[in-house]
């Protein structure tokens, strides 16, 4: 079931259009990276889909209606900086968000010991770090049992502990059925824990699907050789050399994954080229995201 159906969304801040016929469509029990450079539509997206703004044109469809117009208690969010009473521990501040949810009952030490706040759970908010901060806005948004839990940029400002914990904590979310969407600029952050990712650059969907989809599964071969005009001749002769990029010391190519490296450098030496760097590693997200935006 799509948790999130998007559908030719528009929006313009004047002259700037923040989202251009942006369509989208979000599986149920995915963790979802929108991903984008800043100035990307990342955030007036989110507003949009939560019913903060409202969209020019367009429209965008929750849990394929099933919950009419009570699709928004079906969802936890966090848009800007987390805010609590400074003078309040982490229970009373979570009771609060209780009241204001209207929500019977909740185990407040079973969602504190899933964000590792437990062992400070009664120490005033105003003591907390960045990312205790943020870790207890992320308990806060698990109140009411959503089935969908949206961050924006949720590791921003973080030090690497903080990002790791949060990281982790946003996979253990995940691992208990609920979809997590989440707008990041950080590429490293979405590959390491999203399962899908959309794409967007000026308000407009460049690619979208499974991480593991848009990542290319060509390698990256760097290679360099004391004749680089030989050695380029010689890979462009190649069919399983896709793409040759050339670089300050070396050329960068991109080769069929079914050649590994021992192949390659086998291949150098048998057309009488003697390699002085070789090093192969899988594509990753950043160099597909740079592809897919350097003309979006």
């Amino acid at each position: 079931m799509a948790v999130l159906e998007v559908v030719n969304l528009s929006k313009s801040y004047g002259r700037i259009k923040a989202l251009d016929q942006l369509n989208l469509t979000i599986e149920a029990g995915n963790l979802y990276g929108i991903l984008g450079p800043n100035g990307s539509g990342k955030t007036t997206t989110l507003g949009v889909i939560l019913d903060i703004l409202k969209p020019d044109s367009g429209s965008y469809t929750w849990f394929d209606n099933q919950y009419g117009d009570k699709a928004r208690i079906k969802i936890g969010s966090i848009l800007e900086t987390p805010n609590f009473y400074p003078y309040m521990n982490a229970k009373q501040n979570l009771e609060i968000v209780r009241q204001i949810k209207q929500v019977d009952e909740v185990n407040f030490d079973e969602l504190l010991e899933l964000v590792n706040l437990a062992h400070r759970k009664r120490s005033r908010f105003r003591t907390y770090s960045l990312g205790m901060k943020q870790r207890l806005a992320i308990a806060a948004t698990l109140i009411g049992e959503p089935e969908v839990l949206i961050f924006d940029e949720p590791t921003n400002g973080l030090d690497p502990q903080g990002i790791a914990e949060v990281r982790s904590i946003l996979t253990r979310i995940a691992g208990m059925g609920k979809s997590v969407i989440m707008a990041s600029h950080i590429l490293d952050e979405v590959e390491k824990i999203c399962s899908h990712v959309a794409i967007i650059k000026k308000g407009r969907l460049l690619a979208t699907g499974p991480v593991g989809a848009i990542l290319s599964s060509d390698i990256t071969v760097e290679v360099a050789a004391d004749d680089m005009e030989r050695l380029q001749i010689l890979l462009e002769s190649k069919s399983f050399v896709n793409k040759i990029t050339k670089e300050k010391k070396w050329l960068e190519c991109l080769v069929d994954q079914e050649v590994n490296v021992s192949e390659f450098s086998s291949m150098l030496f048998r057309e009488g080229v003697t390699p002085t760097h070789l090093v192969a590693r899988k594509r990753r997200l950043e160099e597909e995201f740079l592809e897919i935006t350097k003309n979006g």
